[in-house]
């Protein structure tokens, strides 16, 4: 997507990013509060991930804090968001929430700059970034990775559907244009899970609140 190149493009998809996160964040919020109600503590778990309290910056102004200081190439915030759907996909017992969402947003962009950049900032900077220590920083990582079943790789077709999905939502209120179609509507629903195939030829629409 060579418009990621664009410095108009990318805040776009911050931004759009960002609100995403903060919706599935919110209606998984809702979901716990009401598991814990029904006393069905078992369908979540918490992770290292989780925070004792919810961190005081939002998720844009966090991920805007990430954009700025990572230096990492625009296509790692992508690669970032394929981490993060694979990852819940794998996990649902740990659903993305206000109390995870930063720690997996901070590390999902570290570990996509290390797969995809020649050329990276270490876990002690990523920290900083981040705001947490260097050892929860390596933990996060370890975790994120073992999360994902050390899944990085990600074919050329499914970063395009990726992208395809990102700027098909962020133009859905501006005249329409010649796009990828997509079956994914955020519209549908406000949990993100976003489901691919192991081949990266297809994908299917699995969306619960």
């Amino acid at each position: 997507m060579g418009e990621l190149e664009n410095p108009e493009v990318m805040p776009r998809v911050i931004n759009f990013l960002s609100t995403l996160l903060e919706r599935v964040a919110e209606s998984n919020d809702m979901n716990r509060h009401f598991d814990s109600l029904s006393a069905s503590s078992s369908s979540s778990k918490v992770s290292v991930f989780h925070g004792l309290t919810r961190p005081n910056i939002t998720i844009q102004s966090y991920l805007e804090r990430i954009f700025k200081y990572a230096n990492c190439s625009p296509s790692c915030f992508v690669i970032a968001y394929v981490y993060l759907d694979r990852f819940a996909q794998k996990q649902p017992s740990l659903p993305i929430n206000s109390f995870n969402v930063h720690r997996l947003l901070i590390t999902s962009v570290m570990v996509a700059a290390k797969f995809m950049d020649d050329l990276y900032y270490n876990n002690a900077y990523y920290a900083k970034v981040g705001g947490i220590s260097t050892i929860e920083m390596n933990y996060l990582e370890v975790d994120f990775l073992f999360g994902l079943s050390f899944h990085l790789n990600v074919t050329p077709n499914t970063f395009h559907t990726y992208c395809s999905y990102l700027q098909r939502e962020m133009l859905m209120e501006s005249p329409p244009l010649n796009l990828a179609e997509s079956s994914l509507s955020l519209s549908r629903s406000l949990k993100l899970h976003c489901c691919f195939n192991d081949d990266d030829s297809t994908h299917q629409q699995q969306l619960t609140v």
